[in-house]
Parts: C-alpha cells; sequence; structure tokens
C-alpha cells in the first residue's frame, strides 16, 4: 500500500503503469470492478484494493508523459 504513504505517492504513476504491464505481460487479465477477480484471485485482493489500482492506473495513463 505504498501509494497510500506521503512518500509513495511520488512514484505511483509509474508502479501502477508497470504494474498492468507486467500482468498483461504475464496473462494475468483485466482486474475489474465487477467483483469476480475479488473471487478469482488467487491472493486474495479485495474489491478496494482493486478498485484503487484501477483508479489510479486510469490516472496514470491519462496524465502519463
Amino acid at each position: 500500500q505504498f501509494a497510500l504513504l506521503p512518500q509513495g505517492q511520488v512514484e505511483a504513476a509509474d508502479r501502477v503503469l508497470n504494474m498492468v504491464k507486467q500482468m498483461d505481460l504475464e496473462g494475468f487479465g483485466n482486474c475489474t470492478n465487477t467483483g469476480a477477480c475479488e473471487v478469482e484471485c488467487p491472493k486474495g485482493i479485495s474489491i478496494e484494493n482493486i478498485a484503487r489500482m484501477n483508479r489510479e492506473f486510469l490516472s496514470a495513463s491519462i496524465t502519463s508523459k
């Protein structure tokens, strides 16, 4: 949860873009806000964190260099 800490916000956009890119490379698929990902997630990541990642990814995609 580094993005929630003030010192983690500096690189939060790069971190989420890299994380989603790695998920794509590994064939992980999209994590959506429908709740199906939470049920299937092997790590048990909650829908709240999936939604947070999706918000950060959208924001980072729009504002990336």
